[in-house]
């Protein structure tokens, strides 16, 4: 048994290998920051809803208890899970272009804190496991 065997190191493998693609296409959008025509790229986060739904088959319901009003909205009320907030329009350059930099830069250190994020739960989890040993 190795430590890609777990699920917690198999699931954080895969947000480490979703964080590194994201972050090379976060700079292939700043290389082409002067390419006429270029539309900058980005990867599609996983929709945790649908594969929820997709696992209960669609027709099952999860129920959630609520022990205040206040805390989450009680079973009777309607909430819309695929509401999504509408992004903020910027403007094209007159050659097409519409790489926004700010924008890039700010996604490229959210995306390199959410990697360290990433790689210090792993180390603690191997020290964990180390420690356990007695090692």
């Amino acid at each position: 048994m190795t430590i890609q065997d777990i699920g917690l190191f198999q699931a954080l493998s895969a947000k480490m290998g979703y964080l590194n693609q994201r972050q090379s296409i976060l700079a292939q959008n700043v290389a082409n920051a002067d390419t006429p025509g270029y539309r900058p790229k980005d990867l599609v986060e996983v929709d945790f809803s649908s594969m929820l739904k997709a696992q209960m088959g669609g027709t099952k319901t999860v129920a959630v208890a609520t022990t205040n009003e206040g805390h989450l909205p009680n079973a009777n009320s309607q909430v819309n899970v695929n509401a999504k907030k509408q992004k903020d329009t910027y403007e094209v350059a007159p050659s097409g272009n519409a790489v926004i930099m700010e924008e890039q830069l700010m996604k490229a250190g959210q995306n390199n804190m959410d990697y360290n994020l990433m790689l210090n739960v792993y180390q603690k989890q191997v020290g964990m496991m180390r420690m356990a040993l007695g090692r």
